[in-house]
């Protein structure tokens, strides 16, 4: 039997997204409502330093109970579907909630199954990824026995989230190599669907400096295409149309699937028309281009910026003021500026803090610092500080 209920605020999410534009919502309005199915909360950036043997995977882990801000309503069920002309979603439970303003920030998904073989042997035989939970500490296994052979890294095309992810755990691999003295008995690609390093030059020439110094060989404008996994071969395909394929035996691999918004977004009146689905708001106000009443932040958003934490920082602020406007029959006139922040870990004891907005410059918070060049006391930060920040100021909706 469907349950109706009506609620000024649902919130679909209870991820980094969720949690922070709730707690600043609290402050303002009751009766809101997070719909999220996980017990567990997981601080994704930390993933890539499990990964490469920094930190472990307990760390990264809080019970979803102890995160709900005081005075919410959480609904353990999953969003199935939304009636956005109605002002109502559908859950798993065949509950139907109905809102004034609706919040939708469901994370991304992970399309495993677009590059035939992965899913065969994800997590064994020497191939891992630091976008699951269970894979990132196989990702250090890996890394860890591997002396010897063809280390490969792969990034596929499309947004994904943190883009510099893919190319940090090659980075951290390398460091510990070199300590090991077996760099030189490893044979390092890194296969990037970019024309270059990185979309901001300022980074990517610091970047290329990387590179050349660990002596990783880099293969741009490809992505995997397919693994067999009995030859332990890999096969990558030119993003030029009519270039070249070329294959590339492994004896260890990290692999980053593509992504897009979870298969009943795309399916909704909400998303765009691109195969990614996201859904489909404007970049500056973060408000649906056609349900005026909805709006969307994080990885799930088609807005341009890069997928981080950092984003949502940026975009939580920004919702709460114009979910608030709307409320009072108003229209918002907060602006999102595209804002994102790629710490990129070049070693385990140095981080280039990639800060840059929609006009692709770099956008300091310290702009007396270099932080286009690897730093130590940017590795405190990325191991220390920004763990604390998350835990106990941005989910808080304190920044």
């Amino acid at each position: 039997m469907q349950i109706k209920a009506h609620h000024r605020v649902v919130i679909v999410g209870g991820g980094a997204a969720g949690i922070s534009v709730a707690a600043r919502l609290r402050r303002k309005i009751d009766d809101i409502v997070i719909i999220e199915p996980s017990d567990k909360h997981w601080y994704h950036p930390l993933w890539t330093l499990v990964g490469g043997g920094q930190a472990k995977i307990e760390a990264t882990e809080r019970s979803e109970a102890s995160l709900i801000p005081k005075g919410v309503t959480w609904v353990k069920e999953k969003a199935t579907g939304f009636d956005a002309e109605n002002n109502a979603v559908e859950t798993s439970g065949g509950q139907r909630f109905e809102y004034d303003a609706l919040i939708v920030c469901p994370g991304i998904q992970l399309d495993w199954d677009k590059i035939p073989g992965v899913t065969d042997t994800l997590g064994k035989n020497g191939v891992s990824s630091n976008y699951t939970v269970e894979t990132a500490p196989k990702t250090w296994e890996f890394i860890r026995t591997t002396n010897s052979g063809t280390a490969v890294f792969t990034m596929p095309s499309g947004p994904i989230k943190c883009a510099g992810a893919p190319q940090k755990i090659a980075y951290l691999a390398c460091d510990h190599w070199r300590k090991q003295g077996v760099l030189d008995k490893i044979d390092v690609h890194l296969v990037l669907p970019t024309p270059g390093m990185f979309g901001v030059k300022e980074f990517s020439d610091a970047l290329d400096e990387v590179v050349a110094d660990y002596g990783i060989n880099v293969h741009f404008l490809s992505e995997l295409e397919s693994v067999d996994v009995d030859a332990k071969k890999a096969t990558f395909k030119s993003m030029n149309e009519g270039g070249p394929s070329f294959d590339l035996d492994y004896d260890m691999m990290h692999v980053v699937p593509h992504q897009s918004a979870p298969d009943w977004v795309k399916a909704s009146a909400l998303s765009t028309d691109e195969p990614t689905g996201y859904v489909d708001v404007d970049k500056n106000t973060m408000q649906h281009v056609r349900y005026p009443n909805i709006f969307a932040l994080g990885d799930a958003g088609s807005t341009p910026n890069s997928k981080t934490g950092a984003a949502v920082r940026k975009q939580a602020p920004v919702v709460t003021t114009n979910v608030l406007a709307t409320l009072d029959g108003k229209r918002g006139d907060a602006e999102y500026g595209g804002y994102a922040s790629c710490p990129l870990t070049t070693s385990s004891s140095r981080m280039l803090l990639a800060e840059f907005d929609y006009t692709m410059k770099p956008k300091p918070s310290f702009p007396l610092i270099d932080t286009t060049k690897p730093r130590r006391d940017m590795w405190y930060l990325k191991k220390y500080g920004l763990p604390f920040l998350y835990w106990n100021l941005m989910l808080k909706g304190y920044s």
